[in-house]
């Protein structure tokens, strides 16, 4: 099975990482992360408020722990907290191999600081201080939003030795300050006689969202009535490109900065750069290849996070190549044919309302999961 698994292909020949999107502790308990380790090549994972709303709202695996945070009298805010520091601890724990073997590269775990503090520079920097000292794991990654106000506490975070992955990045231009983030973090670092080659950091660069927004702006232009033919052309031939465009100028930014003098200075001293990783991976579209956002973005010191139905889709038919190279100049003409009179898609105006709306994304199944955890802990305080 493995040997002709194209994830392992993937990784060997090509330099990617392949991190899954989704953890739980019936994953744990089960030994079936360990399975995903050894037979599908995860090597690392990351989580979000959503995938714990999943987890833990209507799962009874969860009710003794919570009742232990009863009788202990925690709020509901702590008996969170523990729950899920201890399916992250022991996620970390899992994959801790992975991370000795490939000398702190791969083998980390994510965890999102609380969303509703997107917009609070210093709250985000006290959590993820916290965060990281309390779960206490080398292979911890904390995820702060690559915002105006969460930039700022990449860097702190960065500069005190935090790994970090800085999530919901849509723009190139976020991308870039994004990356400069961190290496004024390590410089800052460097700067204190402090050691930079333990620091680790991702850059999670969203995919999907970014098709599904433009399509439906496309869709919406195409009811409302073209006026040729050849407008519609210029507009059916965007569709489902634009992220992938979009991820392949980034990856050009990304050996720019990461190719720089300035780079180079902290390179010297064991610092590793921080890879491109793309997010929202999953497919949203049944018309598009449920694979296209793996395919055609493989490519040296990048990580791609994949959802559990996506990682079985690869490993059944993924067609690995080293693509993220591939159609380059294609691909900056593709953005620059947005501002086509016949298209006419603000690509910032997109960005823009991306972020927003994921952060709300993210905000909403928060307050979901602390609502039903507050449910939950009155019907068991009753038992």
């Amino acid at each position: 099975m493995t040997a002709t698994n194209p994830i392992f292909e993937i990784e060997k020949k090509y330099g990617q990482s392949i991190w899954m999107d989704n953890l739980n502790r019936d994953l744990i308990q089960s030994g079936e992360l360990k399975q995903l380790i050894s037979n599908r090549g995860i090597v690392g994972i990351t989580s979000n408020p959503t995938i714990f709303e999943k987890a833990i709202a209507g799962n009874q695996i969860y009710d003794e722990d919570i009742e232990a945070g009863i009788k202990a009298g925690k709020s509901v805010q702590e008996i969170y907290e523990t729950l899920v520091f201890e399916d992250i601890r022991n996620a970390c724990d899992i994959l801790a191999p992975v991370y000795e073997e490939s000398n702190g590269f791969d083998g980390y775990v994510s965890i999102e600081v609380p969303p509703v503090i997107a917009h609070d520079t210093e709250m985000t920097i006290q959590e993820a201080r916290r965060y990281f000292q309390t779960i206490d794991r080398p292979n911890i990654m904390i995820k702060i939003p690559g915002t105006t106000k969460g930039l700022p506490a990449v860097e702190t975070a960065i500069s005190e030795g935090i790994n970090v992955n800085v999530t919901l990045l849509f723009s190139v231009d976020s991308y870039v300050e994004t990356a400069w983030s961190y290496i004024r973090g390590l410089e800052k670092r460097a700067a204190e006689g402090k050691d930079v080659s333990k620091v680790a950091s991702v850059a999670s660069f969203f995919l999907s969202r970014i098709d599904s927004n433009i399509d439906a702006r496309i869709d919406a232009k195409l009811k409302a009535g073209v006026d040729t033919i050849e407008q519609e052309a210029k507009l059916r031939t965007i569709k489902g490109k634009v992220a992938i465009a979009n991820a392949k100028i980034a990856y050009q930014k990304y050996k720019e900065i990461f190719g720089s003098d300035r780079w180079k200075a902290l390179e010297e001293k064991g610092a590793k750069v921080q890879r491109l990783l793309w997010a929202s991976t999953g497919t949203k579209n049944p018309e598009y290849s449920d694979v296209m956002y793996v395919d055609e973005l493989i490519g040296s010191e990048t990580v791609n996070t994949l959802p559990p139905q996506t990682i079985e889709a690869c490993a059944d038919h993924c067609h690995p190549d080293s693509r993220i190279e591939s159609n380059v100049d294609e691909a900056y003409q593709l953005i620059e044919s947005l501002k086509d009179p016949d298209i006419n898609i603000d690509l910032n105006e997109v960005m823009d309302e991306l972020l927003v709306d994921g952060i709300d994304k993210f905000v909403t199944p928060f307050e979901s999961l602390m609502s039903s955890l507050e449910d939950k802990v009155k019907h068991l305080a009753t038992v």
